[in-house]
């Protein structure tokens, strides 16, 4: 890696470890210079404000979550043969790899921090780059499920929504037993969950 895109990473691998542990109003751009080992030029340079660079914080692992959920939604979507399960898979699986990854699970506490803050400015910024994923699935899903209203199907969603941020957390009652690994663990959250949600969704 060349010296710009290097410092350019410490930058936004300090701020996911501070805005992770204080907020993204707690953690000044003081304490981030000094965790990078950067000075204020520096975060200027690559970012232009603490406003971009919590955005790119973002745009480092949502734009590749979201380009392997859509490409597995593309597989499956609007095929006669489809079912529930497929599009769930297509929506958790990489999800939570992404939890599973080094840093993953420090920036699902980042995540977190977007909604529990009640940020209207990262909330619109979220929305206005991945809303348009969240709107393919829905269709996919109204598309197997015409039966439910758009109102309860949106209520549906948003509860499974919030079952996988969970299980993106670690922090369940269900952790990995010694002698089981990282991958066969995660396989069986995915299959509990992509179960989980496929009967929620589709309950009378």
């Amino acid at each position: 890696m060349n010296r710009t895109g290097s410092t350019k990473e410490r930058i936004l691998g300090a701020a996911e470890t501070l805005f992770a542990q204080r907020g993204f109003d707690g953690a000044s751009l003081r304490q981030l210079t000094s965790a990078a080992g950067v000075n204020l030029a520096a975060v200027n340079y690559h970012f232009g404000s603490k406003e971009k660079l919590v955005e790119q914080v973002f745009r480092r692992r949502l734009d590749a979550l979201n380009a392997q959920r859509l490409a597995a939604l593309a597989k499956v979507a609007n095929q006669p043969g489809t079912r529930l399960e497929d599009v769930l898979d297509a929506f958790i699986r990489p999800a939570l790899e992404l939890s599973h990854d080094d840093g993953g699970s420090l920036f699902m506490r980042v995540l977190a921090r977007a909604f529990a803050e009640h940020d209207d400015g990262l909330r619109k910024f979220l929305s206005e780059n991945y809303g348009h994923v969240m709107r393919q699935f829905t269709a996919e899903f109204a598309r197997l499920l015409p039966r439910l209203s758009k109102e309860e199907l949106y209520w549906r969603i948003d509860l499974v929504t919030g079952a996988l941020t969970h299980a993106m957390s670690g922090f369940g009652m269900i952790q990995r037993k010694s002698g089981v690994s990282e991958r066969a663990h995660r396989e069986q959250t995915v299959q509990h969950l992509v179960r989980f949600a496929a009967a929620g969704l589709n309950a009378s």
